[in-house]
Protein backbone atom coordinates (compact mmCIF):
# COMPACT_ATOMS: atom_id res chain seq x y z
CA UNK A 1 0.00 0.00 0.00
CA UNK A 2 1.44 3.43 -0.95
CA UNK A 3 2.12 5.74 1.72
CA UNK A 4 -0.22 9.05 1.38
CA UNK A 5 1.32 12.38 0.31
CA UNK A 6 2.39 14.43 3.47
CA UNK A 7 0.71 17.40 1.94
CA UNK A 8 -0.22 20.39 4.71
CA UNK A 9 -2.77 22.94 4.85
CA UNK A 10 -0.16 25.61 4.28
CA UNK A 11 0.62 24.31 1.13
CA UNK A 12 -2.94 24.54 0.03
CA UNK A 13 -3.45 27.77 0.85
CA UNK A 14 -0.58 29.16 -0.51
CA UNK A 15 -1.43 27.17 -3.87
CA UNK A 16 -5.01 28.45 -4.12
CA UNK A 17 -3.52 31.91 -3.76
CA UNK A 18 -1.34 31.31 -6.43
CA UNK A 19 -3.75 29.97 -8.68
CA UNK A 20 -6.21 32.99 -7.99
CA UNK A 21 -3.50 35.48 -8.24
CA UNK A 22 -1.98 33.45 -11.09
CA UNK A 23 1.32 35.05 -9.30
CA UNK A 24 3.91 33.59 -6.84
CA UNK A 25 4.70 37.02 -5.77
CA UNK A 26 0.88 37.84 -5.38
CA UNK A 27 -0.05 35.08 -3.43
CA UNK A 28 3.66 35.57 -1.21
CA UNK A 29 2.31 39.45 -0.56
CA UNK A 30 -1.39 38.21 0.14
CA UNK A 31 0.40 36.02 2.82
CA UNK A 32 3.24 38.62 4.05
CA UNK A 33 5.92 35.78 3.28
CA UNK A 34 8.78 35.53 1.13
CA UNK A 35 7.84 34.32 -2.86
CA UNK A 36 10.83 32.07 -2.53
CA UNK A 37 8.19 30.23 0.52
CA UNK A 38 5.49 29.83 -1.55
CA UNK A 39 7.41 28.76 -4.60
CA UNK A 40 8.92 25.88 -2.47
CA UNK A 41 5.56 24.86 -0.92
CA UNK A 42 3.89 24.55 -4.26
CA UNK A 43 6.99 22.55 -5.91
CA UNK A 44 6.79 20.21 -2.65
CA UNK A 45 3.11 19.94 -3.04
CA UNK A 46 3.56 18.83 -7.11
CA UNK A 47 6.16 16.29 -6.07
CA UNK A 48 4.35 14.82 -2.98
CA UNK A 49 0.77 14.49 -5.51
CA UNK A 50 2.68 13.61 -8.22
CA UNK A 51 1.40 15.94 -10.67
CA UNK A 52 1.96 19.42 -12.46
CA UNK A 53 -0.14 21.98 -11.07
CA UNK A 54 1.39 25.11 -12.90
CA UNK A 55 2.84 25.75 -15.90
CA UNK A 56 5.23 28.50 -15.17
CA UNK A 57 6.27 31.38 -17.93
CA UNK A 58 8.98 33.46 -16.63
CA UNK A 59 8.13 37.06 -16.17
CA UNK A 60 4.99 36.57 -17.70
CA UNK A 61 3.29 34.45 -14.25
CA UNK A 62 1.72 31.28 -14.15
CA UNK A 63 -0.76 29.08 -16.18
CA UNK A 64 -2.62 26.50 -14.11
CA UNK A 65 -2.56 22.69 -15.91
CA UNK A 66 -5.65 20.55 -16.30
CA UNK A 67 -4.76 18.51 -13.49
CA UNK A 68 -4.01 22.06 -11.31
CA UNK A 69 -7.61 23.02 -12.25
CA UNK A 70 -9.49 20.06 -11.05
CA UNK A 71 -7.46 20.02 -8.00
CA UNK A 72 -8.04 24.09 -6.80
CA UNK A 73 -11.66 23.18 -7.01
CA UNK A 74 -11.04 19.87 -5.22
CA UNK A 75 -8.91 21.63 -2.71
CA UNK A 76 -11.78 25.07 -2.40
CA UNK A 77 -13.77 22.13 -1.73
CA UNK A 78 -11.61 20.91 0.70
CA UNK A 79 -10.77 23.79 2.37
CA UNK A 80 -14.75 24.75 2.86
CA UNK A 81 -15.76 21.80 4.44
CA UNK A 82 -12.83 21.94 7.19
CA UNK A 83 -13.85 25.53 7.32
CA UNK A 84 -17.59 24.40 8.22
CA UNK A 85 -16.22 21.90 10.32
CA UNK A 86 -14.29 24.26 12.93
CA UNK A 87 -17.24 26.54 12.99
CA UNK A 88 -19.52 23.37 14.53
CA UNK A 89 -16.43 22.85 16.76
CA UNK A 90 -16.57 25.99 17.96
CA UNK A 91 -19.93 26.60 18.43
CA UNK A 92 -20.41 28.77 15.43
CA UNK A 93 -22.94 26.57 13.29
CA UNK A 94 -25.80 28.17 14.14
CA UNK A 95 -24.02 31.66 12.85
CA UNK A 96 -22.43 31.95 9.86
CA UNK A 97 -18.87 34.11 9.57
CA UNK A 98 -15.92 34.27 7.04
CA UNK A 99 -16.02 35.45 3.33
CA UNK A 100 -18.00 34.46 0.52
CA UNK A 101 -17.03 34.71 -2.70
CA UNK A 102 -19.96 35.10 -5.06
CA UNK A 103 -20.27 36.34 -9.02
CA UNK A 104 -22.67 38.07 -10.31
CA UNK A 105 -23.97 39.19 -13.92
CA UNK A 106 -23.25 42.29 -14.54
CA UNK A 107 -26.39 44.35 -15.62
CA UNK A 108 -27.86 42.40 -12.96
CA UNK A 109 -25.08 44.03 -10.34
CA UNK A 110 -26.45 47.59 -9.56
CA UNK A 111 -30.49 46.36 -9.27
CA UNK A 112 -29.42 43.37 -6.92
CA UNK A 113 -26.02 43.70 -5.16
CA UNK A 114 -26.27 46.46 -2.33
CA UNK A 115 -29.60 45.09 -0.83
CA UNK A 116 -28.44 41.91 -1.33
CA UNK A 117 -25.29 42.99 0.70
CA UNK A 118 -27.14 45.40 3.09
CA UNK A 119 -29.49 42.78 4.05
CA UNK A 120 -26.35 39.81 4.58
CA UNK A 121 -24.79 42.29 6.98
CA UNK A 122 -28.45 42.88 9.19
CA UNK A 123 -28.75 38.82 9.75
CA UNK A 124 -25.47 37.70 9.02
CA UNK A 125 -23.55 40.17 10.53
CA UNK A 126 -19.74 38.29 10.33
CA UNK A 127 -19.92 37.33 7.44
CA UNK A 128 -18.49 39.24 4.44
CA UNK A 129 -19.77 38.96 0.78
CA UNK A 130 -16.85 39.07 -2.15
CA UNK A 131 -18.21 40.18 -5.63
CA UNK A 132 -17.04 39.47 -8.98
CA UNK A 133 -18.82 41.08 -11.85
CA UNK A 134 -19.07 39.27 -14.45
CA UNK A 135 -21.05 38.03 -18.12
CA UNK A 136 -21.91 34.77 -19.03
CA UNK A 137 -18.76 33.33 -19.97
CA UNK A 138 -16.95 35.02 -16.89
CA UNK A 139 -19.71 33.44 -14.55
CA UNK A 140 -19.64 29.66 -15.64
CA UNK A 141 -15.86 30.38 -15.48
CA UNK A 142 -15.85 31.68 -12.06
CA UNK A 143 -17.81 28.96 -10.46
CA UNK A 144 -15.71 25.98 -12.57
CA UNK A 145 -12.48 27.55 -11.36
CA UNK A 146 -13.68 27.83 -7.81
CA UNK A 147 -13.13 31.55 -7.53
CA UNK A 148 -16.91 31.71 -6.42
CA UNK A 149 -19.07 29.71 -4.78
CA UNK A 150 -22.30 31.28 -6.04
CA UNK A 151 -23.63 32.87 -9.39
CA UNK A 152 -26.48 35.26 -9.36
CA UNK A 153 -27.23 35.66 -12.81
CA UNK A 154 -29.68 35.16 -15.82
CA UNK A 155 -29.70 31.18 -16.61
CA UNK A 156 -27.29 31.57 -20.00
CA UNK A 157 -25.80 28.29 -21.18
CA UNK A 158 -24.33 27.28 -17.80
CA UNK A 159 -23.93 23.82 -18.57
CA UNK A 160 -24.83 20.65 -17.32
CA UNK A 161 -22.33 20.85 -14.19
CA UNK A 162 -23.51 23.84 -12.46
CA UNK A 163 -26.98 23.59 -10.61
CA UNK A 164 -29.56 26.49 -10.36
CA UNK A 165 -32.82 27.56 -8.91
CA UNK A 166 -34.49 30.52 -10.39
CA UNK A 167 -35.56 32.99 -8.02
CA UNK A 168 -37.57 35.33 -10.08
CA UNK A 169 -38.20 35.74 -14.15
CA UNK A 170 -37.01 39.18 -15.64
CA UNK A 171 -39.41 39.89 -18.72
CA UNK A 172 -38.44 42.25 -21.17
CA UNK A 173 -39.98 45.70 -21.96
CA UNK A 174 -39.52 48.67 -24.58
CA UNK A 175 -37.75 51.83 -24.02
CA UNK A 176 -38.78 54.88 -26.02
CA UNK A 177 -37.61 58.03 -26.04
CA UNK A 178 -40.66 60.44 -24.00
CA UNK A 179 -41.51 62.09 -27.50
CA UNK A 180 -42.15 58.68 -29.53
CA UNK A 181 -45.94 58.27 -30.86
CA UNK A 182 -46.09 54.86 -29.38
CA UNK A 183 -45.14 56.57 -25.73
CA UNK A 184 -48.38 56.94 -24.37
CA UNK A 185 -49.56 53.72 -24.56
CA UNK A 186 -49.88 51.51 -21.81
CA UNK A 187 -48.13 48.84 -23.46
CA UNK A 188 -46.67 48.14 -27.27
CA UNK A 189 -46.79 44.87 -29.72
CA UNK A 190 -43.66 44.40 -31.38
CA UNK A 191 -44.28 44.57 -34.86
CA UNK A 192 -45.79 48.64 -34.20
CA UNK A 193 -41.50 48.74 -34.23
CA UNK A 194 -40.95 47.14 -37.22
CA UNK A 195 -39.78 50.05 -39.04
CA UNK A 196 -37.53 51.54 -36.12
CA UNK A 197 -33.74 51.82 -35.42
CA UNK A 198 -32.88 49.50 -32.84
CA UNK A 199 -29.81 50.01 -30.15
CA UNK A 200 -28.92 46.45 -29.03
CA UNK A 201 -27.15 45.94 -25.66
CA UNK A 202 -24.28 43.80 -26.95
CA UNK A 203 -23.31 41.19 -23.95
CA UNK A 204 -22.71 37.27 -24.77
CA UNK A 205 -25.55 35.79 -24.52
CA UNK A 206 -27.65 38.79 -24.15
CA UNK A 207 -27.62 40.14 -27.81
CA UNK A 208 -29.29 36.64 -28.79
CA UNK A 209 -31.39 36.39 -26.47
CA UNK A 210 -33.01 40.11 -27.75
CA UNK A 211 -32.56 39.04 -31.45
CA UNK A 212 -34.70 36.23 -30.74
CA UNK A 213 -37.22 38.35 -28.81
CA UNK A 214 -37.70 40.38 -32.29
CA UNK A 215 -37.36 37.40 -34.40
CA UNK A 216 -40.53 35.91 -32.25
CA UNK A 217 -42.71 38.92 -33.47
CA UNK A 218 -40.82 38.75 -37.03
CA UNK A 219 -38.67 41.77 -36.79
CA UNK A 220 -35.48 41.14 -38.81
CA UNK A 221 -34.18 44.77 -36.36
CA UNK A 222 -32.50 47.65 -38.31
CA UNK A 223 -29.33 47.65 -35.50
CA UNK A 224 -27.83 51.39 -35.82
CA UNK A 225 -25.85 51.38 -32.59
CA UNK A 226 -24.03 48.22 -30.26
CA UNK A 227 -23.45 48.61 -26.32
CA UNK A 228 -21.92 46.61 -23.60
CA UNK A 229 -23.37 49.23 -21.33
CA UNK A 230 -26.75 49.48 -20.04
CA UNK A 231 -26.97 52.97 -19.27
CA UNK A 232 -25.28 53.92 -22.84
CA UNK A 233 -28.64 51.59 -24.26
CA UNK A 234 -30.93 53.65 -22.41
CA UNK A 235 -28.99 57.51 -23.13
CA UNK A 236 -29.00 56.64 -26.45
CA UNK A 237 -32.77 55.85 -26.49
CA UNK A 238 -33.15 59.17 -24.72
CA UNK A 239 -31.59 60.99 -27.34
CA UNK A 240 -33.76 59.85 -29.92
CA UNK A 241 -31.35 57.43 -31.49
CA UNK A 242 -34.00 54.38 -31.78
CA UNK A 243 -35.97 52.22 -29.43
CA UNK A 244 -34.49 49.41 -27.44
CA UNK A 245 -35.37 45.80 -25.52
CA UNK A 246 -33.73 45.39 -21.76
CA UNK A 247 -35.00 43.28 -18.60
CA UNK A 248 -34.13 45.35 -15.60
CA UNK A 249 -35.46 48.72 -15.29
CA UNK A 250 -34.54 51.39 -12.42
CA UNK A 251 -36.52 53.20 -10.08
CA UNK A 252 -36.90 56.26 -12.61
CA UNK A 253 -36.80 56.69 -15.69
CA UNK A 254 -33.68 59.24 -15.73
CA UNK A 255 -30.42 58.78 -17.68
CA UNK A 256 -27.29 59.66 -16.42
CA UNK A 257 -27.25 62.64 -18.28
CA UNK A 258 -30.75 63.43 -17.00
CA UNK A 259 -33.01 62.93 -20.37
CA UNK A 260 -36.13 60.20 -19.58
CA UNK A 261 -36.86 57.11 -21.40
CA UNK A 262 -40.47 55.64 -21.15
CA UNK A 263 -40.52 51.95 -20.67
CA UNK A 264 -43.60 49.59 -21.64
CA UNK A 265 -44.42 46.55 -21.58
CA UNK A 266 -44.76 44.02 -24.25
CA UNK A 267 -48.14 43.06 -25.56
CA UNK A 268 -46.69 39.83 -27.44
CA UNK A 269 -45.70 36.61 -25.85
CA UNK A 270 -42.47 37.21 -25.58
CA UNK A 271 -39.82 35.13 -23.31
CA UNK A 272 -38.69 36.00 -20.02
CA UNK A 273 -35.03 36.04 -18.56
CA UNK A 274 -34.76 33.45 -15.73
CA UNK A 275 -32.71 35.04 -13.10
CA UNK A 276 -31.06 32.00 -10.80
CA UNK A 277 -29.04 31.29 -7.85
CA UNK A 278 -26.02 28.63 -9.38
CA UNK A 279 -23.49 26.85 -7.79
CA UNK A 280 -20.97 23.90 -9.40
CA UNK A 281 -22.81 20.46 -9.09
CA UNK A 282 -21.70 17.68 -7.22
CA UNK A 283 -19.51 20.34 -4.30
CA UNK A 284 -20.88 20.13 -1.38
CA UNK A 285 -22.30 23.74 -0.40
CA UNK A 286 -20.92 25.93 2.23
CA UNK A 287 -23.25 27.50 5.40
CA UNK A 288 -21.91 30.51 3.80
CA UNK A 289 -22.95 29.71 0.89
CA UNK A 290 -26.85 28.33 1.81
CA UNK A 291 -26.82 31.41 4.23
CA UNK A 292 -26.67 33.88 1.04
CA UNK A 293 -28.53 32.01 -1.68
CA UNK A 294 -31.51 32.42 1.45
CA UNK A 295 -31.06 35.83 1.32
CA UNK A 296 -30.65 35.91 -2.68
CA UNK A 297 -34.29 34.86 -2.86
CA UNK A 298 -35.21 37.26 -0.62
CA UNK A 299 -33.69 40.19 -2.34
CA UNK A 300 -34.78 38.71 -5.66
CA UNK A 301 -38.69 39.00 -5.19
CA UNK A 302 -38.45 42.00 -2.95
CA UNK A 303 -36.69 43.63 -5.90
CA UNK A 304 -39.23 42.43 -9.12
CA UNK A 305 -42.18 43.62 -6.78
CA UNK A 306 -40.99 46.96 -6.38
CA UNK A 307 -43.28 49.63 -7.40
CA UNK A 308 -41.82 51.91 -10.07
CA UNK A 309 -42.84 56.04 -9.28
CA UNK A 310 -44.82 56.92 -12.24
CA UNK A 311 -46.12 53.70 -13.54
CA UNK A 312 -49.86 53.73 -13.89
CA UNK A 313 -51.90 50.91 -14.78
CA UNK A 314 -50.44 48.45 -17.18
CA UNK A 315 -47.35 50.28 -17.09
CA UNK A 316 -45.92 47.82 -14.11
CA UNK A 317 -42.39 46.99 -14.30
CA UNK A 318 -40.75 44.09 -15.01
Amino acid sequence: MSKRPEVTLVQLHYFVAAAERLSMTAAAQDFFVAQSAVSAAIGQLEQQVGVQLFIRQRSKGLILTAAGLQFLGDVRALLLTLDGALDAARGFDNQVRGTLRIACFVTLAPFMLPRLIARCRAVHPYLDIAVEEVDAEGGREALRTGRAELLLGYDFALGEDVARETVVQAPPHVILPPDHPLAGGEQVFLRELAKERFILLDLPYSRDYFLRVLSSAGLEPDIRHRSVSYETVRSLVAHGHGFSLLNQRPAHDLTYDGYPVTALPIADDVPSLAVVVASLRGVRQSARARAVATVIREVALRTASMPRPGAGPGRSAP
